[in-house]
């Protein structure tokens, strides 16, 4: 594998990261991960809704963004990954993977907050902010309040260096910021029971086609938020069924994809279902 001078500062990190036990991927402009390649785009790989558990995929690109992450060196030196490493901007890994929970500060008043009301721990200047590192591993959740996230299973942190001061175990303070329930990530879809249209519950403005393409782009939007996930995840909710909510052509299978898109966010099993009975009162379903 040749990879320029430029990237190899980027693979040396993140190899040795990946021995430190770090599952490590490589970041493109936006500290964003790279994007599916061309034979998994639409999850033509059957990657959903085992994503959680980082799919059945066995693509050899750093597609599916977190679920990229790897402490695997042949795979981080491979032919496969160098257009990406020439390309990188920054390293991510996937903190639940190594056991680790990140609380992401991205403001002097969220660093405040933190310091009156969670243990000291290991911390880490990010460009903004701090990111706090505790040994345990917990539920993500994104703006668990103002300027804070919880990056931890499911979702990436950029690795802005190693930080000061000693790591400590994750503390019940931390966990009780996120509304965990005991058994997620599969949503509750008991209580999602769609009105047939006239004439037999035959949908008249799609094809089978239509209707996957409209959940695969719903998908995309839920995966692509950088921010305001509650917000998006109640948008896309809001637009699927407006489209297909009184035709009957959703099934659960559809909904389920939709909720596993918003749990790989850091969106949380109550967040969901409320946001999906949020959309279907606003639309008199």
């Amino acid at each position: 594998m040749s990879v320029p001078m430029h990237a190899r500062g980027a693979l040396r990190t993140a190899l040795w990261l990946a021995e430190l036990g770090l599952p490590v991927l490589p970041l493109r402009e936006g500290k964003l991960p790279f994007g599916n390649c061309r034979a998994c785009t639409d999850s033509a790989c059957g990657d959903r809704p085992h994503m959680i558990a980082a799919g059945p995929c066995q693509c050899p690109r750093p597609c599916h963004a977190w679920a990229a992450a790897t402490t695997d060196p042949d795979v981080l030196t491979s032919q496969a990954w160098a257009t990406c490493w020439r390309q990188a901007e920054a390293i991510a890994y996937h903190p639940g993977g190594a056991g680790l929970t990140v609380v992401d500060l991205d403001d002097a008043d969220a660093i405040t907050w933190a310091r009156q009301n969670l243990p000291e721990t290991k911390v880490v200047a990010t460009t903004r902010g701090q990111h706090w590192i505790y040994r345990g591993a917990m539920q993500s959740g994104n703006k668990i309040r103002a300027s804070v996230d919880i990056k931890s299973f499911m979702t990436y942190a950029r690795w802005y260096g190693p930080g000061t001061g000693s790591i400590t175990e994750l503390p019940d303070s931390v966990r009780a910021l996120i509304v965990r329930q005991e058994t997620p990530p599969r949503p509750v879809v008991h209580a999602i029971t769609l009105p047939t249209a006239t004439g037999g519950g035959v949908c008249c403005h799609r094809t089978p086609a239509y209707l996957e393409r409209g959940i695969a782009m719903a998908e995309r939007s839920i995966s692509d938020a950088g921010s305001g996930i509650h917000n998006t995840v109640y948008r896309v909710f809001l637009a699927v069924l407006s489209k297909h909510g009184r035709c009957g052509c959703l099934t659960e299978g559809h909904v389920e994809r939709l909720f596993t898109a918003a749990h790989v966010k850091g969106e949380s099993p109550r967040h969901c279902t409320t946001a999906w009975a949020n959309a279907r009162t606003a639309l008199g379903l």
